[in-house]
């Protein structure tokens, strides 16, 4: 790393930690993707990813408060097979045609200091709206060293039945528990 670029980091780190952290942020489209997990016939566990996320972060550490909104792009699923994605996407099960987008808002967080531990809030899928808590795996606030701004990120988790969203093509051999893992980092805007 060259001098001119430590030293850039370094000031900014100093001048941001010396901020109040603002309770807006972005999610970043290119560290958030959230991922599924899902028995493959009583084989092997299936796993694929969404490749297109965005969404807005409220967050207070000092009043003990998250709000979360998320859009999903359906088409953007990749499970690495084209074929596979093309039939995910049809009306067998996501139906991205009739429901192109997949989303959640928060409606309630739970905390345990300034770290919030579970994120619960309306999953709209498949035209369906149900609730859903996420746990908080992982969760980070600070100045990010590279952006220049503040930024939050969080690794989540959740178990869902597919069917109660009404896709339910080949339950039982296709697994109807699915494991969601998200991955999220959201920036503040720069001013």
């Amino acid at each position: 790393m060259n001098k001119t670029l430590l030293a850039a980091i370094l000031l900014s780190t100093t001048a941001l930690s010396a901020q109040a952290v603002e309770s807006s942020y972005k999610l970043d489209p290119t560290h958030t993707f959230p991922t599924f997990e899902i028995s493959h016939l009583g084989f092997s566990t299936f796993r694929g990813r969404f490749d297109e996320t965005s969404g807005l972060v409220k967050y207070d550490p000092e009043r003990k408060t998250l709000a979360v909104e998320a859009t999903i792009k359906v088409e953007s699923i990749d499970t690495g097979v084209d074929k596979l994605d093309d039939h995910l996407e049809k009306a067998d099960f996501f139906d991205a045609t009739k429901y192109p987008l997949i989303t959640f808002k928060s409606t309630a967080a739970v905390f345990e200091g300034e770290k919030p531990v579970t994120v619960t809030g309306d999953l709209t899928m498949h035209g369906v709206t149900r609730p859903v808590t996420l746990t908080v795996d992982a969760f980070s606030c600070k100045a990010h060293p590279l952006a220049g701004v503040w930024a939050c990120g969080a690794d989540l988790s959740a178990k869902i039945k597919r069917s109660d969203w009404g896709i339910d093509k080949y339950v039982p051999a296709v697994g109807d528990e699915v494991l969601l893992r998200i991955e999220a980092e959201a920036h503040q805007p720069k001013k």
